[in-house]
């Protein structure tokens, strides 16, 4: 990841409160074990909420690593939503997920 990249992601983590664009729950940037601590969860479990750079249109679509193109999302949900087989818009996908929340059941 380019050093460019990686501050846009650390402002949009900033800009965000901490919190991933889809599941609004707390990430972490650089200290994946005290953030275990303190979320009172296993240092596995806490991998999933690591900060990663989330293209909002994807490159593949045009979609470049500008501050208006990148928000903070975590590993979990970065990951879940370039696995399905429907693209999703941004807007449609954290609908799906905070549904899924309301519901019990996104994050194992």
């Amino acid at each position: 990841m380019s050093n460019t990249l990686q501050r846009t992601r650390a402002l949009a983590f900033v800009n965000q409160n901490g919190c991933c664009i889809y599941c609004d729950k707390p990430m972490w940037l650089a200290d994946p074990v005290d953030f275990a601590a303190k979320q009172r969860i296993t240092f596995k479990q806490a991998r999933r909420f690591q900060c990663t750079a989330e293209h909002l249109c994807a490159r593949k679509n045009g979609g470049s690593d500008t501050a208006a193109n990148i928000a903070a999302a975590c590993l979990f949900c970065n990951q879940h939503r370039h696995m399905r087989k429907a693209e999703l818009t941004p807007e449609q996908f954290q609908f799906h997920v905070r549904k899924r929340i309301a519901r019990g059941g996104w994050h194992p």
